[in-house]
Formats: structure tokens, C-alpha cells, sequence
């Protein structure tokens, strides 16, 4: 991971317990939408800088995962007695962590910054 490693995810399992669950569609589509924002940030999510300013004003030079790149996701939505809660994005936060994890099992490598494809 030198700077020119390509990191390709296949795959993301993520299970939820958001209390009782009244329409496991929606919370499907919730962490979908969550996992892919999260690799996003972790795969392609830079901020650089020329001249003192921030160089990405605005979402016209956002990379977001294309169709591609956006790996099977599945979601396990684990049975709860306790009420409806929120979800929101919840699995965005984790997305990164979890990435960068599976690339220390794989490679013995610890990634310490992000974007993963310019660590």
C-alpha cells in the first residue's frame, strides 16, 4: 500500500439491532446507502490542498463510488424485544475501521490514514 495499491471490496456483512424493526426495507436501504457513504470516505474521501486552500469546493469533484466498486451488502438485522429506535447512516461510521481491519488481516499492514487508496 505504497500509494498505488488498489483496494477492491467485495463483500460487506453488517448486522443491526435497531429495536423493533417495522420495516426491514427501509433499515436495508438505510445501511446500504451508509456502507457505501462510509467506503466512499475511506476509499477515495481526501482532502488536499494547493496555495492554502481547500482544493474540493463542492460535490462536483466528489468521488463517490461508482456501481462497480460498490460491493455485495448484506444486512442482518438482529431480532430485539425493545422499541423502534433510529438507524440514520449508522453503519457509516463503522465502514472504515472495519475496512482498514480486514486490509491488517490480509496483509499484516496497518493502515493509519485515510483515504485507503493514497495510504
Amino acid at each position: 500500500m505504497d500509494g498505488e495499491a488498489n483496494v477492491k471490496v467485495e463483500r460487506v456483512v453488517c448486522a443491526v439491532d435497531c429495536g423493533l424493526p417495522i420495516n426491514p426495507l427501509t433499515i436495508d436501504a438505510q445501511v446500504q446507502g451508509g456502507t457505501i457513504f462510509g467506503l466512499t470516505a475511506a476509499l477515495h474521501g481526501a482532502i488536499t490542498f494547493k496555495d492554502g486552500r481547500v482544493e474540493q469546493s463542492n460535490f462536483d469533484s466528489y468521488l463517490p463510488l461508482r456501481i462497480d466498486e460498490t460491493p455485495r451488502i448484506e444486512t442482518h438485522i438482529v431480532p430485539s424485544r425493545a422499541g423502534p429506535g433510529g438507524l440514520g447512516e449508522a453503519a457509516t461510521a463503522v465502514v472504515a475501521p472495519a475496512l482498514t481491519n480486514a486490509i491488517f488481516a490480509a496483509t499484516g499492514r496497518r493502515i493509519r490514514r485515510l483515504p485507503v487508496q493514497s495510504a
